[in-house]
């Protein structure tokens, strides 16, 4: 199942057909059993036509959040933990990253309140005062307050790596700042945990021609959604619930940094493409 939220209602989609449901977003996806609920209320919901569900999503889409925090996991993948050791030789912190990706604990971050959340089709920005900008698609868990995950959602975690090299304590400055997250471009509810073969692709283009392309599949996280899950919710509460990004899986080449008006590309099998502009805050 899809719920797809949008300025006025949510779209739901589920074999094939469209619902439209007028219920409060916070309290629609915060309960036990998600999946179960949404597929008896579609016994008693009247069925859009196709072109009527891509019309509303067409025009009102907005990103898959209510109340919820953003949070992030660091160093999941062994690619990130080559990336962050690499961006970090020079500060002396590379072997930080080695022994966090090592370790029983792992990295957790707040990434974004819901207003500096961007959705499908919309921008995100790049820090006018860092030379290294990237993308980073995530698979990210919906959450429950009761620490339940119930659904999964693409991810962008737009990182400043030059910022985040020069000083790991620069961490929330390389990830914290306006339209800095992105998810999108809907919540996707199975009746099962998603299969670890499930593959994460990420291209990015620039002047309409694509110069990074490469996928990965999630099976090749050391940690798992559970685990991290656990972790977040062992001293918080969430009362609407969380998304955290598990952690970046594709990183471009140590020779790449965003430019305004390149456009990021990230799917996820099953759940969709989420597509972001990069741009600058506006002064």
């Amino acid at each position: 199942m899809k719920l797809y939220k949008l300025s006025a209602g949510i779209i739901l989609q589920h074999n094939n057909a469209n619902y439209l449901i007028q219920n409060d977003w916070d309290t629609l996806i915060n309960r036990e059993e998600l999946y179960n609920y949404l597929k008896e209320i579609t016994l008693e919901l009247p069925v859009l036509t196709e072109g009527m569900a891509a019309a509303h999503i067409n025009e009102s889409l907005l990103p898959p959040i209510g109340k919820q925090e953003v949070w992030a996991a660091g160093v999941t993948y062994l690619r990130s933990r080559e990336a962050r050791m690499e961006e970090s030789a020079d500060s002396g912190a590379a072997d930080l990253y080695d022994k966090v990706y090592a370790a029983e604990r792992p990295e957790l971050f707040f990434k974004a309140l819901p207003h500096r959340v961007a959705g499908h089709n919309q921008q995100v920005y790049i820090r006018r005062d860092s030379s290294w900008n990237v993308p980073e698609p995530e698979m990210t868990l919906f959450i429950n307050s009761k620490g339940n995950i119930q659904g999964y959602t693409v991810g962008n975690d737009m990182s400043s790596r030059s910022i985040e090299g020069e000083n790991a304590l620069y961490l929330p400055q390389a990830k914290i700042y306006e339209r800095s997250a992105a998810l999108g471009p809907c919540l996707y509810i199975p009746e099962q945990p998603v299969s670890l073969e499930t593959a994460i692709k990420m291209s990015i283009s620039r002047n309409n021609a694509e110069v990074y392309s490469d996928e990965t599949a999630i099976s090749r996280m050391k940690r798992t959604f559970t685990e991290l899950a656990g972790f977040l919710y062992r001293e918080c509460d969430f009362p609407n619930g969380s998304f955290l990004m598990t952690g970046t899986c594709l990183v471009p080449g140590n020779d790449f940094t965003l430019q305004e008006n390149d456009v990021v590309s990230i799917s996820i099998d099953h759940i969709g493409t989420l597509v972001n502009t990069i741009s600058y805050k506006p002064l």
